[in-house]
């Protein structure tokens, strides 16, 4: 069993597509804001596990206690995808995500390799 000590941080990823990219822009920014947490790049493409084009957020376990619920009631219909950052990037992904509006399906393949042991 896992302990949440493991959990580092948290990404919370804004998902967008062209007609909602300055939506996804100022609900980024005005995350990183009121919460202090870090907004990356608006990346205008599907990289990494990620299926549409997303900015991500960086915030700690008691950022993340404040941005969650305020994502939920701000997201305007944006997907966002969740998930901690422990020492297993399948298992934050596939089992520990946290889906706000539509879950979409993940690109996994590109953890093979990268398990640990349970």
């Amino acid at each position: 069993m896992k302990q949440i000590d493991t959990i580092q941080n948290y990404h919370a990823h804004v998902y967008f597509d062209e007609a909602s990219f300055d939506q996804a822009h100022t609900l980024c920014w005005d995350a990183s804001k009121f919460f202090g947490v870090e907004m990356g790049t608006m990346i205008r493409r599907p990289v990494g596990p990620h299926p549409m084009p997303s900015c991500q957020l960086l915030a700690t376990p008691a950022q993340f206690a404040k941005l969650l619920p305020w994502l939920a009631l701000n997201r305007n219909g944006l997907i966002v995808f969740a998930h901690p950052q422990t020492d297993d990037d399948l298992q934050d992904h596939r089992d520990h995500g946290i889906w706000l509006g539509t879950g979409l399906d993940l690109n996994l393949e590109i953890f093979n390799g990268l398990q640990t042991a349970h």
